[in-house]
């Protein structure tokens, strides 16, 4: 017999159906209620489409008559190693990211900001999917620091030109560039607003020269500190606090 929909939905075990929806990583609140309004939610053999609607942890919830499980959100730091992929389509291979956080929790987390297999360090993982969309959001100015290491000196014109361009192309903004080292200046440091993904390869790629290492040594708030490479850690209540006020 299919449980009845419990007719006080106002109670505090109850949460409303779209966050239940999101919660699970399947999409945001905001596309939750489209999918609501879709009528193709289902709580405990009934369509829903009325917004506001709220759930039990207990209640059977379908998507697309497939049952859903709420998550607990988790966020996940990772110092990442050189050669290891963070594509979700390579989730499963040896050298996944993924392999390195195995068995930290019984959710499913995806990375967010994600880096190209030769570059290194921080690395997020969550099941938040709000999270995900609203931090690789092109218009959302998130701070990231990289120290890199080029294939020959970058030369002073260069790094002046480099810091002096509108970087319209790529969506960003560099607002510091400066040598990591007087005595070596292939190692260089950038402090970087906006998206991330392959950012620092392409802004050299722009003056002939290419990159042989990569690291992100902040990125949205977050530093490595006391985290060793391939080692991995919680965020705590603060940390999430601030990525969610971003």
């Amino acid at each position: 017999m299919k449980k009845e929909i419990t007719a006080n939905r106002n109670k505090t075990d109850f949460i409303r159906l779209n966050k239940y929806i999101s919660n699970s990583g399947i999409c945001s609140r905001r596309e939750a209620d489209k999918f609501i309004e879709a009528g193709i939610v289902s709580v405990n053999g009934k369509v829903i489409t009325q917004m506001g609607f709220k759930v039990n942890r207990s209640d059977i919830i379908k998507f697309n008559d497939s049952i859903i499980k709420n998550q607990k959100l988790k966020y996940l730091l990772l110092n990442k190693p050189k050669n290891y992929t963070s594509s979700f389509k390579d989730a499963y291979k040896k050298n996944s990211v993924i392999s390195l956080i195995k068995g930290k929790c019984k959710e499913n987390l995806f990375s967010i900001g994600k880096l190209d297999k030769k570059s290194t360090g921080l690395l997020l993982f969550s099941n938040d999917n709000e999270l995900n969309k609203k931090l690789t959001k092109k218009s959302l100015r998130i701070k990231s620091i990289y120290q890199a290491t080029l294939n020959r000196n970058l030369v002073d014109v260069d790094l002046k030109k480099i810091k002096e361009k509108k970087w319209n192309e790529l969506g960003i903004k560099i607002n510091e560039i400066s040598y990591s080292n007087l005595k070596d200046k292939k190692e260089i440091g950038l402090e970087i607003i906006g998206p991330t993904k392959n950012v620092v390869e392409k802004i050299f790629d722009k003056f002939n020269y290419q990159t042989t290492k990569v690291d992100r040594v902040y990125y949205a708030g977050l530093t490595k500190k006391n985290l060793a490479r391939k080692e991995s850690r919680f965020l705590t209540e603060e940390e999430v606090s601030i990525l969610k006020r971003l």
